[in-house]
Parts: structure tokens; sequence; C-alpha cells
């Protein structure tokens, strides 16, 4: 049942975990770092009928969305909504929350942080990022709100993430450095990188993960060309 999900997903938050990073993802000048702060937010979607056959129930869902090509840094890519803090937040669950609403329209008043995850390092564009996992107690309309940022905004069901069919590894290659990390690939969106190492690490956690080939491989440069065409 949902509700366990967001029982599960509390005491992820008072146990913390080890994100199990490899060296290549480690950052020598972390304490120069940006920070930034993420809403890993959780539901239950109404349009899909209540069971549970798997290791989650089926309407559990995660919300994401994809950032506007032109941004700078990680164009085009499926994200957790959240930003860099602020001087004003008063901490990052407070720094996830605001970014969630700016970029998506949620109304705050009908989530629930259930708290942080510890740090994770993000070398490529400098940033130490705070995951906020959450829990949508009443459920709201979302949208991309600045269109120069935020392209859609959408909910996936966590079951269809669990799918090993639905489940690869991406490799690439970034300067001298050669990235492995897993990936999901649903209904045509690819989701990897950040997002896809902290969905992989909660679910392996949480025990929620299937067994799936980690020898399968996709390109993110040649997924990302064939959402394009």
């Amino acid at each position: 049942m949902p509700s366990d999900a967001r029982a599960e997903l509390a005491i992820l938050c008072a146990n913390g975990l080890d994100w199990r990073l490899a060296p290549s993802r480690e950052m020598p000048d972390a304490p120069h770092a940006r920070r930034a702060a993420v809403l890993v937010l959780f539901g239950a979607l109404d349009r899909i009928p209540a069971r549970a056959d798997g290791p989650v129930a089926a309407e559990l869902d995660v919300l994401l969305l994809r950032r506007a090509a032109t941004l700078a840094s990680h164009p085009g890519q499926i994200a957790f909504p959240g930003g860099r803090l602020e001087k004003t937040d008063s901490s990052p669950i407070a720094a996830a929350v605001r970014e969630a609403v700016e970029e998506t329209g949620l109304d705050a008043s009908g989530l629930e942080p259930l708290g942080m995850l510890p740090d994770i390092a993000v070398p490529i564009s400098r940033h130490i990022v705070t995951p906020v996992p959450a829990w949508w107690t009443k459920p709201s309309q979302v949208a991309a709100v600045d269109h120069a940022e935020t392209v859609e905004v959408f909910r996936v069901p966590v079951a269809d993430l669990l799918d090993p069919a639905n489940r690869a590894s991406t490799k690439h290659t970034i300067g001298r450095r050669t990235l492995r990390s897993p990936a999901f690939l649903v209904d045509g969106r690819l989701v990897w990188g950040f997002t896809a190492i902290v969905l992989s690490r909660m679910f392996d956690e949480l025990g929620w993960a299937v067994p799936w080939d980690q020898r399968r491989e996709i390109d993110p440069r040649v997924e990302e060309r064939r959402r394009l065409v």
C-alpha cells in the first residue's frame, strides 16, 4: 500500500544510506561547491487502480521533469524539481520545496517533507546536492511554469521504473573519465545521471528493486537524438 511506502521512505531518511559512488564521481574541492537541493516527491496516481502484485503498489509514483535543452547545465535531461539554495532558504528542505513550487506550480500545502538524505556530489556542474524525499498528502495540478527552464512535468509509476525491462546502464565519457551508472527507460523517456543514481540507490536500500541486467547499456546521446527525431 502507498501508506507503507511513505513509512519506508521516512525510515530511510532517518537511517540514511551510502550512495556507493565510484571514485570518478568524487569532487576534491567539495567545500567550495555550490549547494543545491532536490525534491524526491512520491504519491499515488489516481488514474491507476490500486493493487500490489509487485514490490510496490501499482499507484505509487514519483514526480519528475525535463529540463530545457537550452540550459547550460544538464540540458534536456530528466530531473527532480530543485535548484540552488538561496540566502532566504532556512534549510535544504525549504529550498527543495520552493524550487519545486517555482518549477511545477504544485501546492506546497499538500506535501509532507519526510527528511533529508546524505549529500551527493555532482562534479560535472560542481554542486553538492541534498535529496529531500517527500510525500504528496494532497496531490495538485503540475505543469512546466517557465519553459525557459522546464519543458514538461510528469508523474511516473514506480512499478514501471522497477520493471527489469525498463532498466539499463549508461556509459559515457567526460574528458578522460568514463562514467557508468544505472538508468531507466520508460515510455521513451531516459532517466540517467544524478536522478537515476538517486532513484536506483533508494530502491535498493528500500528493498523495492528487482534484479535486472546491468550488462544492458544505453548511450544517452543516441537516445536523446532518437527522442528528437
